[in-house]
């Protein structure tokens, strides 16, 4: 596994992969992705799908995830720099409920692996940023779901500077709260 470096956190599952980068007078080269290496990591998905886009500072996308159909993602910042968030939504799990944030960035080249049953959002930090993720299972549309990105009850602390104006798509303002998940995952 010497192409990459992982680190873990708190939450079980997540990991922040670093790649080995070979650079020169004339720029760099590095492997974003071996399963060789990924599996070794403990990483055996297979991905399925690989998305991209593209934002503008201040543009927050999250937290989302998909019901029926979750996915697993490995993302990262190919321009600028995000914060990234993943929340566990595991059922069972102990630490159900608690978020964990890393900053990806062009320069730093690391990447997030987000399994199954989390969801997952960012802040664009930079001027422009673009974002890149394999995904483990298809979009499925009508399957999506979401959290308030700024619910107590998780207490995400993004680094927002106080002079940066929020921009969200219509509908992840509209999200409710980890209580209003689990009353609507266990029917109450």
């Amino acid at each position: 596994m010497g192409k990459i470096t992982v680190e873990t956190c708190h939450i079980e599952g997540l990991k922040i992969i670093t790649p080995q980068v070979f650079g020169d007078a004339r720029g760099y080269f590095m492997e974003t992705y071996n399963y060789n290496d990924y599996k070794e990591a403990g990483i055996e998905d297979v991905f399925v799908q690989d998305n991209q886009s593209a934002s503008k500072k201040g543009v927050l996308r999250g937290l989302h995830f998909q019901i029926n159909h979750p996915q697993g993602k490995l993302v990262r910042a190919i321009r600028g720099e995000v914060f990234d968030v993943a929340v566990d939504l595991r059922e069972g799990s102990a630490t159900f409920g608690q978020w964990y944030g890393v900053l990806l960035s062009e320069e730093n080249k690391k990447q997030f692996y987000v399994p199954k049953h989390f969801a997952h959002g960012f802040v664009v930090l930079s001027e422009y940023a673009e974002f890149a993720y394999k995904c483990t299972d298809f979009y499925h549309p009508g399957d999506e779901g979401g959290l308030l990105w700024n619910d107590p009850a998780i207490g995400v602390k993004w680094p927002i500077p106080g002079d940066m104006e929020l921009i969200f798509s219509e509908k992840d303002t509209k999200w409710g709260g980890l209580e209003e998940y689990v009353k609507e995952r266990h029917g109450r």
